[in-house]
């Protein structure tokens, strides 16, 4: 399977007009992440409606667990599963995807190429490993990473995950992926200063005490012989902690990645993404030879997952100005990677693949303000281009629709 891989993506990864990105480092890299999640009755799944709904069987206003509805125009009848009791705005039957089906998580990689994306964050929520169909998933990343030129790396989730197990669990999932499955072999696998990147997510100490932070780092291996560079997923205030062993825990890390899904300040009457603190963060990183990699989003909102009570929650996108402010950020205090949470997360309402504006009825789901399905895969692209200096105006860009051209935007 490596070998495969490594020989598809020199023929192939280069298709369209974009080159293979370079998958030796992450400096200059922005990947999103990509939650691979969601299933459909009739998928090869067979998990029902997973992700779309609280309840496998069934599809309701009441069920629903998204607050983003994928504009589902480009795909295929094959990609497409119809959810019972919706309609589009022209009466007809509403659909949605499955990230079980093969097609769709190529034509994710295709949008990829084609805005200039380098490629992503794959998922993998340790309660999840013993599912086939995140296995399939996998497969599907790799395959399509490697035909079209783009790169990914594995994020681990701990949420929801029994703690005294959470060592065990993550030593066996990630040697069954490197001596079994070969991942950090493909050509398209993310590597950084030599090693296979892997990023571990949820080191939050509200949830499990510092002892375990440190045994679930030492899954990895110790410093300096560290068999790869590992991102830890911290909360936002990871420099105020003032547990002794959750200090060090957090400094053991090769590249930190403050979540700041949610962390927002008023300015001007609206919420803002705060980030205040990068600069900081970054100091301190670098003073212990870490690198720092931020969490750029695009908006918040989760009201059908939540609950109404959940509404006053919803962080609006302001026509891209929320996104766009922080890779301004980004690239004004000189750092060279970032998290774009995430591609397609529609549970919480932060996707930057395509999404419609004319949401099916019966039910209410935000948009992306009338601006067009690809608006956030145009800005990630461009804010990518901010972030490696290829791009000098700081200006957010002015989007046209990209009609039959393809992706275009005003420079």
């Amino acid at each position: 399977m490596a070998i495969l891989m490594s020989l598809t993506g020199l023929l192939l990864g280069a298709a369209g007009d974009q080159p293979a990105i370079d998958p030796s480092s992450l400096r200059g890299k922005v990947l999103c992440g990509y939650q691979g999640w969601f299933r459909c009755p009739g998928d090869p799944a067979g998990q029902g409606w997973r992700h779309w709904s609280r309840e496998s069987g069934r599809i309701t206003v009441e069920t629903l667990t998204f607050d983003l509805w994928p504009d589902t125009s480009e795909l295929t009848p094959e990609e497409r599963y119809p959810a019972p009791g919706f309609t589009t705005p022209e009466g007809k039957p509403a659909t949605l995807f499955s990230s079980a089906n093969r097609r769709t998580i190529d034509r994710h990689f295709d949008w990829m190429r084609d805005y200039g994306i380098d490629g992503v964050w794959l998922q993998r929520f340790l309660v999840n490993c013993g599912d086939p169909s995140f296995d399939a998933v996998l497969e599907h990343v790799r395959s399509a990473a490697a035909r079209t030129g783009r790169i990914y790396a594995i994020a681990y989730d701990l949420t929801g995950y029994p703690t005294p197990q959470a060592t065990q669990a993550l030593a066996a999932d990630w040697s069954r992926l490197v001596d079994a499955l070969h991942v950090t072999a493909d050509d398209r696998y993310l590597h950084h200063q030599g090693r296979p990147v892997v990023m571990v997510w949820g080191f939050f100490p509200d949830r499990f005490d510092a002892a375990l932070a440190h045994r679930l780092i030492d899954v990895f291996g110790t410093e300096p012989r560290r068999s790869v560079t590992l991102v830890g997923g911290v909360p936002w205030w990871w420099r105020t902690v003032d547990d002794p062993e959750w200090v060090r825990a957090f400094r053991r890390f090769d590249v930190l990645s403050p979540w700041n899904v949610g962390n927002v300040v008023i300015d001007d009457g609206r919420k803002q993404a705060a980030t205040a603190t990068w600069q900081a963060d970054q100091d301190e990183a670098l003073r212990h030879g870490i690198a720092l990699m931020p969490v750029i989003y695009p908006g918040f909102s989760w009201t059908n997952l939540m609950g109404e009570s959940a509404a006053d929650q919803a962080i609006p996108r302001l026509g891209g100005q929320f996104f766009w402010r922080q890779f301004v950020t980004a690239a004004e205090l000189g750092i060279g990677m970032a998290y774009v949470a995430m591609f397609d997360e529609v549970d919480e309402g932060t996707a930057i693949f395509k999404v419609t504006n004319s949401p099916p009825r019966p039910g209410r789901f935000a948009t992306y303000e009338g601006l067009p399905p690809d608006t956030y895969l145009r800005l990630t692209g461009a804010g990518s281009r901010l972030l490696r200096g290829e791009r000098r105006d700081r200006a957010m860009p002015r989007l046209e629709p990209a009609g039959d051209a393809g992706p275009t935007s005003s420079e």
